[in-house]
């Protein structure tokens, strides 16, 4: 990780980490944190923001994936691990935490696939969160 992100954006990356090793390994959270606690750069991280997704995401994941069902366009288990880990993580932001706004999460989450994902998963990305966005923030998302 470079040293030119915020600690917010490192937070995410952690998250996304933590919830590939859910998926893939079948980790709890638990033995995901302390795992994160020992990688390089984790104290440059917003701990509190790291605790808040991670939890969320993990605590409401079937609930998160019923709000995304909608507007993707594949079954779940087509999707990478990595991008079914962005989903749910923009999901659990759009959802649960409106001080951040939406258009701020959508685009981190465009990082995060930039990133971590397939080539153009970033694409995909923003596509079902733009379409998720209105539903969760009518307020703040107009479509």
């Amino acid at each position: 990780m470079s040293a030119g992100k915020s600690p917010r954006h490192k937070a995410r990356e952690f998250v996304i980490q933590g919830l590939y090793q859910w998926q893939v390994g079948g980790q709890d959270i638990a033995a995901i944190q302390i795992q994160a606690e020992g990688v390089a750069g984790f104290d440059k991280a917003d701990r509190a923001l790291y605790d808040a997704l991670l939890d969320g995401v993990l605590t409401d994941a079937e609930t998160l994936r019923e709000l995304l069902a909608p507007y993707v366009d594949r079954p779940w288990e087509e999707i990478s691990p990595i991008e079914r880990g962005i989903l749910l993580l923009g999901a659990c932001e759009l959802k649960h935490h409106p001080e951040t706004p939406y258009r701020v999460i959508i685009n981190e989450a465009i990082e995060l696939a930039k990133t971590y994902g397939g080539t153009d998963g970033h694409k995909f990305i923003n596509g079902v969160l733009d379409k998720l966005a209105p539903e969760l923030r009518p307020g703040e998302a107009r479509k």
